[in-house]
């Protein structure tokens, strides 16, 4: 016990509030981060491209497409598709790592030949991811994660394989000068093979340029490749272009569109879409 009087040491100035408690959401996975702590706002939308950012702990997220519609000829018929909302809803387990699951309630297609029409609606496939961050997470010029998935086949018939399939993501996104950003998203997945039993490989890849215009709008321009390694299969190419606003800073809305250049791909597709963090 110190004597009366006996100087004692400074403890200097408590932490501030929210500084304290992001410590103790970090300490304890899946409790949710304070909100003035978060990161800025992020989606994998628009366009084809995944960013390496993951959603802040604790916190929920949705990306869903509101409308896609697509027109595409292929061995002699004109087929018209659409989507009406296929959210992804994302959950962030811990400050590097979150849990994305995707699914698509109504999807549709009209198919005619000739004089001949057909047509087909239903659920989708679904697919869930794990996006784990391994650079970047909290800013800088170079931001790495990877992201496993599993497409499972709850699709009917019609509309899909019926087959488990799944692969990996890596999304690398790259601060550019001028306010320029650039995503990259290599990806390698194992698919069901269409003509025969097994699987086989395909390999995609994209970059991805964005700019800011004003405080609320960004632009996107996009270059698209896949290759699938089974035998007859076309290599495709897309070039895709899109818009964001950010109508506050947790919700964002955007459209796009999506052109074929080369490929068994919809000669065209356009989508809107919106995305909100709680």
């Amino acid at each position: 016990m110190l004597a009366s009087g006996a100087a004692q040491a400074d403890p200097g100035p408590a932490p501030p509030a929210a500084e304290t408690a992001a410590d103790a959401a970090l300490a304890a996975p899946a409790t949710p981060m304070p909100a003035s702590t978060t990161r800025s706002f992020s989606t994998d939308r628009p366009t084809k491209s995944y960013v390496p950012y993951t959603v802040d702990q604790g916190h929920f997220q949705y990306e869903t497409d509101l409308a896609v519609y697509a027109v595409a000829r292929q061995d002699g018929a004109d087929i018209r598709t659409w989507t009406i909302v296929d959210p992804t809803l994302k959950l962030g387990l811990t400050h590097a790592i979150d849990i994305e699951v995707q699914a698509t309630p109504f999807e549709g297609a009209v198919i005619r030949t000739g004089s001949r029409r057909s047509a087909v609606s239903g659920c989708s496939d679904s697919v869930v991811r794990l996006k784990i961050n391994l650079i970047g997470n909290d800013g800088g010029t170079l931001a790495i994660a990877v992201m496993p998935y599993v497409k499972v086949p709850t699709a009917r018939s019609a509309l899909g394989n019926g087959a488990v399939e799944g692969g990996l993501i890596t999304p690398i996104s790259i601060a550019l000068p001028q306010a320029f950003t650039l995503v990259l998203s290599p990806e390698i997945d194992e698919l069901h093979n269409a003509q025969a039993r097994g699987y086989h490989r395909s390999a995609n890849i994209l970059a991805n340029l964005s700019h800011p215009v004003g405080k609320r709008w960004t632009l996107y321009a996009e270059a698209f490749a896949t290759r699938s390694f089974e035998r007859g299969d076309s290599r495709v190419y897309t070039l895709d272009t899109a818009v964001a606003w950010a109508i506050t800073p947790r919700l964002q809305w955007d459209a796009g569109a999506n052109f074929k250049l080369g490929g068994v791909v919809p000669a065209a597709q356009i989508y809107t879409g919106l995305s909100q963090r709680f």
